[in-house]
């Protein structure tokens, strides 16, 4: 298992889930239809026996209309005005090799947050759709090469370099190596 700092992370994450299925009245079944995961994966991430992939928590951010930041941030004490990198919320897909830390989450009264994400060489993260239709996305890729694929066009980012763009459909984020990515995400509600 993880730490337990990464534990208390899934255990909140996981009670979280279970509020907000309640808040809507859904059954598992019902929030299983909704999101395409299955009734007993969804059960063990509420229950905090398995960590939610990055593919589920986006599936599951669509169907609550919420970016993964802001469905992060409500598992944590109120926004601080300045977040310290010591404070700074990181959560990992050990599956895909995905580490995102949440540099200036969600805040009310804003709509823009600064994600920093890192990908695995060969690591490659699919999601079938954005937490939020036309949610606007800047990625700036700090270190090593990234391959991301929004509305069926494919485009290879090299360190220095940003896409900027609205998400409505299916987008694919890739290392293709030799090394790992390290990439800044700005991210704006519409």
């Amino acid at each position: 298992m993880g730490n337990d700092v990464e534990d208390a992370v899934d255990v909140r994450l996981g009670a979280r889930l279970a509020e907000l299925r309640a808040e809507h009245g859904w059954s598992l079944g019902e929030l299983a239809e909704r999101s395409g995961a299955s009734r007993s994966t969804l059960s063990r991430a509420e229950r905090a026996e398995i960590s939610p992939t990055a593919s589920l928590l986006n599936r599951l951010c669509g169907v609550y209309g919420r970016t993964m930041s802001q469905l992060l941030s409500e598992i944590e004490a109120e926004p601080a005005l300045l977040v310290r990198a010591a404070d700074q919320v990181i959560w990992e897909d050990k599956a895909s090799g995905f580490v995102r830390r949440s540099v200036s989450p969600p805040h009310a009264g804003l709509r823009g947050e600064l994600v920093e994400g890192r990908l695995a060489a060969g690591a490659d993260i699919a999601y079938d759709r954005p937490p939020v239709p036309g949610l606007e996305q800047h990625i700036w890729v700090l270190d090593g090469t990234l391959d991301v694929t929004a509305q069926d066009v494919g485009h290879r980012l090299a360190a220095g370099d940003c896409l900027r763009l609205r998400v409505w459909g299916p987008t694919r984020f890739h290392c293709p190596g030799p090394e790992d990515v390290r990439y800044a995400l700005a991210v704006v509600l519409p």
